[in-house]
C-alpha cells in the first residue's frame, strides 16, 4: 500500500504541466556535483570548474540530472560518466591515504585505486555504437586514456579535490550539459545500468512482468539514519529470505526495476532538504502527499512544524487556511474526496522503520487536524504564539525544551493519535505533568497539551455508571468541579496574594511548594493557608476582601484537601493554576476561533 502511493506520487509527478515540477524519468537522478572537467574535443583539460556556492561548510554544488548511480557496497561499482575522484581519476582520498599508510595497507590501497579507474571506464566502453560517436563521448574516452594529471595539478581547486574526494563530472567546452546529459548518450543511459538482465518477475507494486530489482536505491533525509541513507525494503540475512534466495535478495519481494526507482524517487523527493512537504516530528521523519495536487500537501506541514525565522507567521496563515477550508467546505486547490498520504519514517540502523502510515479523505483528515487544534486551543499571554507547532508541544514536555530530550517513540505516537483521532498518548500527559513540577512552571504548551489530553481522555466511553466528566474550556471555568482543578486555582490565589503583599519577591509559593501542592495536597495547603492571613493583613481592605471572596468561591463543595493526587490529577491542578494565573492578567473575553 505506502510504496503503490509512492508509485502512483511519482506516475501524478510526472504528468505535470510544469517541467520544473517533474521528477527525473526511469533511469535518471538528481545529484549535487561540486567539480566539472571541462575538455576540449581532444580529451585535453580546459578548466576545473566549481559549481559551488554558500560560505565555509555549507557550501553546495550544483545539482544535474545524471544517470542513475548504481548501489555502492564494499565492492568495486562506478556510475556512468559521473563518481568521486578515486574512479573517475584513480587519485587516492587524503585522509583514506593517510588512514592506510598508518596501518601499513598503502598499497592495497594504490591497487585498488587502479581497479576503481579500471571499473569507471568499463560501462563507457559498454555504450553502444550510437553512443559512442558523440563528440563529448570521445572527448571522455581520450581524457581517460591519456590520464594525465599535470594540468589539474595545477589547479586551484585540486587541492580540495583531494582532500574531500568530491564527485566529479564531465562537459565538453562550449556545452551547458554534462556529458552524461547529451542526448546521444541520455538516451541510452538506462541500458547501461548495470545487473540490466535481471530475471522477469511480476512487480508487486503493478502487477506487470518487469525484471526484479536485487538492491533497491537508498532513501535519503531520514533524520538520524545514516548519511549514505537506508532501506525500506532489504534482505541481508537468512531469516529474511525464503527459498534460497540469496543470491538475488530482491525476489524475497520482486519488485520491477521501474516501479522500484518511481517509488524511491518519489520518496527521495518527498524528504529532500527543502521540501514543503515534510516535517520533523521527534525522530520521525514525515511525508504528505496527495493522489491529486492538494491545499494540504503543504498546509500539513506548516500545521504541524515550526515556522522559518523569515517566515513566522506561516503556521498561523496555515491554521486560518485549515479552519476556513473546514467550515466552507471547499479547499482552493484539490477536491474534498482526493485521497491523502501521511508516513512517517524513523531509523532503525541500516534499515528505515514505518512509524505511522495513515490515509484517509481530505476533508476527514482535515477535520482531524481541525480538532486537534480545537482541543489544544487555550487562553495564553500576549508573546505566546497563536499557532502552537507540534515541534513545540513536544520540546515543552523535554528536559530543558531540547529536541535531543524529547521522549522516544513520543512524537509518532502523538501523530499517529492526530490523524486517527485517537485519544493522545499518556506519555504526553505524563511528561508534561512531571516538567511542570520539575521546573515549577505551567507554560502555555504544557497547559495546552494536558486540557487536549483531558479532554480526548473524557470523550471515550465509559464502562462505569459514573457521570461523565466536564470538559476544559479554553479560559478559565469557574464552574468545573473537579478538586484537583480547584485546588491548582486556589494555590494560584494565594500565590497572587503573596505577590501583591510583598512586590518584587525573587521567589513565590510556587517555586518551594508547587511540587508538594500538586500531589500532597493536604501537606501543603493548610501551611498555605495560615500563611495567607498575614499577607492579607498587608493588602488594602477592599482588595483583601475581593481575594477572602474568591478563596471561599473556589473552596466551596471541597470537602477536605485530597492526601495524594495522582498523574491526570496533577494535571488538573496544573490546568486550575494556569487557568486562574491567565484570568488574572486577562480580559474576561472568550478568545476568537481561529
Amino acid at each position: 500500500m505506502i510504496l503503490q502511493a509512492l508509485h502512483d506520487y511519482y506516475q501524478r509527478k510526472q504528468r505535470s504541466d510544469d517541467p520544473r515540477d517533474r521528477l527525473p524519468a526511469f533511469g535518471l537522478e538528481e545529484r549535487e556535483i561540486p567539480f566539472i572537467i571541462e575538455i576540449d574535443a581532444a580529451g585535453r583539460l580546459v578548466n576545473l570548474i566549481d559549481t559551488r556556492a554558500g560560505e565555509g561548510k555549507k557550501k553546495a554544488g550544483q545539482r544535474f540530472l545524471v544517470p542513475l548511480g548504481v548501489k555502492k557496497t564494499s565492492g568495486i561499482a562506478a556510475n556512468l560518466l559521473w563518481d568521486n575522484a578515486e574512479y573517475v581519476l584513480g587519485v587516492p582520498d587524503a585522509k583514506k591515504l593517510e588512514a592506510k599508510r598508518a596501518k601499513g595497507e598503502e598499497d592495497d590501497y594504490r591497487a585498488r585505486l587502479v581497479e576503481m579507474r579500471a571499473a569507471f571506464r568499463k560501462p563507457i566502453e559498454a555504450l553502444p555504437p550510437g553512443a559512442q560517436a558523440d563528440a563529448g563521448l570521445a572527448a571522455v574516452r581520450a581524457f581517460l586514456e591519456r590520464h594525465d594529471l599535470g594540468p589539474l595539478e595545477s589547479h586551484p581547486a585540486w587541492r580540495e579535490v583531494l582532500a574531500a574526494n568530491p564527485l566529479l563530472g564531465f562537459r565538453l567546452h562550449g556545452d551547458i550539459e554534462l556529458v552524461c546529459q547529451r542526448p546521444a548518450v541520455a538516451a541510452v543511459a538506462v541500458v547501461a545500468t548495470p545487473d540490466a538482465d535481471a530475471p522477469a518477475g511480476t512487480c508487486l507494486i503493478t502487477g506487470d512482468s518487469a525484471g526484479i530489482e536485487r538492491l533497491h536505491p537508498a532513501i535519503k533525509g531520514v533524520w538520524g539514519a545514516q548519511t549514505s541513507g537506508a532501506n525500506i525494503v532489504s534482505f541481508n540475512c537468512r531469516a529474511f529470505e525464503s527459498y534460497g534466495k540469496t543470491e538475488r535478495q530482491g525476489e524475497n519481494a520482486p519488485m520491477g526495476k521501474p516501479a522500484v526507482f518511481a517509488y524511491t524517487t518519489a520518496l527521495n523527493h518527498l524528504l529532500a532538504k527543502g521540501s514543503r512537504q515534510r516535517v520533523q516530528v521527534g525522530d520521525a521523519s514525515t511525508v504528505f502527499w496527495a493522489e491529486q495536487p492538494h491545499d494540504l500537501e503543504t498546509l500539513a506541514p506548516d500545521l504541524f512544524g515550526e515556522p522559518r525565522k523569515d517566515e513566522p507567521d506561516r503556521g498561523a496563515d496555515a491554521l486560518r487556511a485549515l479552519y476556513q477550508s473546514v467550515q466552507t467546505g471547499r479547499f482552493t486547490r484539490g477536491q474534498d474526496d482526493t485521497r491523502f498520504h501521511v508516513l512517517g519514517l524513523a531509523p532503525n540502523a541500516a534499515r528505515i522503520s514505518i512509524r505511522f502510515w495513515e490515509t484517509a479523505p481530505a476533508r476527514e483528515l482535515a477535520e482531524r487536524l481541525m480538532r486537534h487544534f480545537d482541543d489544544l486551543r487555550l487562553v495564553r499571554g500576549p508573546n505566546d504564539p497563536e499557532h502552537l507547532s507540534l515541534f513545540r508541544l513536544l520540546a515543552a514536555t523535554a528536559v530543558q525544551g531540547k529536541a535531543d530530550n524529547i521522549p522516544p517513540n513520543l512524537g509518532g505516537e502523538v501523530m499517529r493519535a492526530i490523524l486517527e483521532d485517537r485519544p493522545y498518548p499518556v506519555t504526553l500527559l505524563n511528561a508534561a505533568v512531571r516538567r511542570c513540577r520539575a521546573e515549577q512552571h505551567v507554560t502555555y504548551p504544557r497547559a495546552a497539551a494536558l486540557k487536549a489530553c483531558l479532554n480526548r481522555a473524557i470523550r471515550q466511553p465509559r464502562h462505569h455508571a459514573s457521570p461523565p466528566e466536564q470538559e476544559y474550556t479554553p479560559m478559565l471555568d469557574p464552574a468545573n468541579p473537579s478538586p484537583a482543578y480547584r485546588l491548582g486555582r486556589l494555590f494560584a490565589v494565594l500565590e497572587k496574594i503573596q505577590e501583591e503583599a510583598s512586590p518584587g519577591l525573587n521567589a513565590t509559593i510556587r517555586d518551594r511548594y508547587y511540587g508538594a501542592a500538586s500531589s500532597t495536597p493536604v501537606a501543603v495547603f493548610t501551611t498555605l493557608l495560615r500563611l495567607k492571613n498575614h499577607h492579607l493583613g498587608k493588602l488594602s481592605k477592599g482588595r483583601s476582601t475581593q481575594m477572602e471572596k474568591l478563596i471561599g468561591e473556589i473552596t466551596d463543595g471541597l470537602a477536605d484537601f485530597p492526601r495524594v493526587l495522582g498523574l491526570p490529577e496533577q494535571g488538573r491542578f496544573a490546568l486550575g493554576y494556569y487557568h486562574q494565573r491567565q484570568a488574572f492578567f486577562s480580559r474576561p473575553e472568550q478568545p476568537e476561533a481561529p
